[in-house]
């Protein structure tokens, strides 16, 4: 596993495993709480809350998909690159949380790595829009750009109509936005080298 992927995994793991051992009272702080007064007196919120998570499947689901897709973008990238998506995503999708939050009042505190997950999934699909993903539940292949676009439209839906409520949807769209501007960033430097 490549070092950016495994220190991303092995520190929210430990991160986790400290909330299971009553350590959420110490770490309420590092939750994302979606003001933005909050956010200029404790900007480390802005990175803090995505190595927070509220559940085993929540955990599980978002350090299996660092790890599938991680593993093979931090190859092509590079760690420097890699890790500038990832943070990219994660800040970006707090942003957008915090601007949703701001325009409808929303005062619940975010948590988990899932803004980076939609940042590394919408950086998969463009790099590799052919290749084949199996969702697991249920078990349909379809090529990867299908999936991601399926997944954003999906996250849209939820976040406009509230039909899921505690789940942060424009997160994972804020994440997506973000990792698309940071590929942007990337072949624009490529292109003038």
């Amino acid at each position: 596993m490549p070092p950016v992927t495994r220190a991303l995994i092995i520190s929210t793991v430990l991160i986790f495993l400290l909330q299971l051992n009553g350590g959420m009272v110490y770490l309420t702080p590092f939750a994302l709480w979606p003001t933005l007064g909050n956010v200029l007196t404790a900007p480390w919120q802005l990175v803090s809350y995505s190595f927070l998570h509220g559940g085993i499947g929540h955990i599980f689901f978002n350090m299996f998909a660092v790890y599938m897709f991680g593993s093979e973008l931090e190859r092509v990238f590079g760690a420097r690159r890699y890790a500038m998506l990832w943070f990219a995503g994660v800040i970006s999708g707090a942003l957008a949380q915090i601007a949703v939050g701001m325009l409808f009042g929303s005062q619940a505190p975010v948590i988990g790595a899932s803004a980076g997950v939609f940042g590394l999934l919408l950086t998969y699909g463009v790099l590799f829009p052919k290749r084949r993903v199996v969702l697991l539940i249920p078990p349909i292949p379809m090529p990867a750009a299908l999936f991601v676009a399926l997944y954003g439209a999906l996250e849209l839906f939820l976040g406009v109509t509230g039909l899921q409520t505690g789940v942060a949807h424009f997160a994972h769209l804020g994440g997506m936005l973000g990792a698309g501007l940071m590929l942007r960033y990337f072949w624009s430097s490529r292109l003038r080298r």
